[in-house]
This record gives C-alpha cells, structure tokens and sequence, in this order.
C-alpha cells in the first residue's frame, strides 16, 4: 500500500455539490515506488469530479473511488501547469492504485484528454 492509497479523511464537501477541499496533504508518487519523486497536494485545496454529461450515464461524479485521482489531476493540471496528456497519466494510475477497473479507467483518461469540463 503506498501513501497515496494509505491516506485516509483526507477531504470534506464544500457549499457548492461535487466539489471537495483536501484536509490533510495528498502525496503521489510518480513513476514507481521509491522514484523519489513526488506530487503532494497541500491541505486546503480544491477540487472537483467533473463528468461530461454525455457520459454521466456511466460515471458517477459522486463516487469516493475517483476522488483521490480527481484530486491529484486537478491539481496537477491547474496548479502546477501540466499538460492535459502528462496530468491524464497520473491521473490513471491514481484511478489504478484506487481500484478502478481498466474498462472505467480508460473512458475516464480519454475524457479528460479529449473534453474542456468548465
């Protein structure tokens, strides 16, 4: 188990639905275990589990399995500048390391590659 899949309370809702705010720090580490390298969300940001809504029907932006992943990708997206390509591939191995299955994991990935959500 890493510290990425360890961590745990680690968000509360916010005012507006769908959208979170980390209570504690949300460290990833890129590559394998043992790289040394790492992304660590601070305490106190926010995020959100956007869905297309063509594709709503199949993704629940409600469930907790995409929440860490939606966490790290928006923060790697917005606050640290990524690409959307270099953010969507940590983003599937967070869905991974949270169990999603490979089928939900790819349609996910494609989307937020493919599609501007805000």
């Amino acid at each position: 188990m890493s510290l990425f899949t360890s961590v745990s309370e680690w968000h509360t809702t916010t005012d507006t639905p769908g959208t979170y705010a980390t209570t504690k720090e949300v460290p990833w580490e890129l590559g394998v275990k043992g790289s040394g390298l790492w992304v660590v969300v601070p305490k106190g940001e926010l995020f959100d589990v956007s869905i297309p809504k063509g594709l709503r029907w199949a993704f629940n932006r409600f469930n907790p399995e995409y929440r860490k992943a939606a966490c790290l990708h928006d923060y790697t997206l917005h606050k640290l500048g990524w690409d959307r390509v270099t953010s969507a591939a940590a983003f599937s191995e967070a869905l991974k390391a949270s169990g999603v299955c490979r089928i939900k994991r790819l349609s996910m990935v494609l989307a937020v590659i493919a599609f501007n959500f805000k």
